[in-house]
This record gives structure tokens, sequence and C-alpha cells, in this order.
């Protein structure tokens, strides 16, 4: 099957996905890919994320998007910022393009994906 790893379908239940939306990008002081980006995930409230994007998306492209937002991944600290989750974007195989995952109409903050 493609050489990926197949999972159980309860690792996917494990998932918590969700719509957010991008409420402030800030550049990340000594990186020239990551953004410092604060999201809306409505009924979880707010949450920042460390993003390398800077190359494909500039700050003002980002504030008010919708975006898929990854809520139950482990933080992790990323140049002294701590990153609570992460967003989903696709890539072609060479990574010139890179796309964030967004709803195709607009949806509340925080609504889940299943």
């Amino acid at each position: 099957m493609g050489g990926e790893e197949l999972i159980d379908f309860e690792d996917w239940e494990k998932l918590d996905l969700r719509v957010a939306q991008i409420k402030e990008v800030e550049e990340v002081e000594g990186s020239e890919r990551l953004y410092k980006i604060l999201l809306d995930v409505g009924e979880l409230g707010k949450r920042i994320v460390c993003a390398g994007i800077k190359k494909y998306y500039s700050k003002e492209e980002l504030v008010g998007k919708k975006v898929v937002y990854f809520a139950n991944l482990k933080p992790r600290r990323i140049f002294g910022i701590e990153s609570e989750g992460m967003l989903l974007a696709a890539s072609d195989s060479e990574k010139k393009r890179v796309v964030l995952i967004s709803p195709e109409e607009s949806i509340e903050n925080g609504a889940k994906i299943s």
C-alpha cells in the first residue's frame, strides 16, 4: 500500500483535529522559516503554534484564515516558544510548494474534524 504503515482505527480516533482561525502572526527571532501563530480554536480557547511556512505565506495572507489544527499533539519548545500543536499542510515532493489545509466552507472555530 504505497509504503505507509497502516494504523488501527482506534489510533485514528485518538487524533483531535479541529478547525481554527489564525488571529495573529509574528516572525520568530532567529528563524528564517518560522512564524509564531495565535489561533482561535473555539471552545478550546486560544493556542500558539510555530509553523515553518514563512517561505510560502505572508503574514497578511494568514490572518483570518481558517485552517486544520492538530489539537492534542504534545507541546514542544521551538526557538524558546511553546508550540501547542500543529497546522496541517500538504507539500509537493520537493517542498517547492506548501499549502495549508482549510475547510471548504466557513464553519465555527473549534469544529471537530472526523
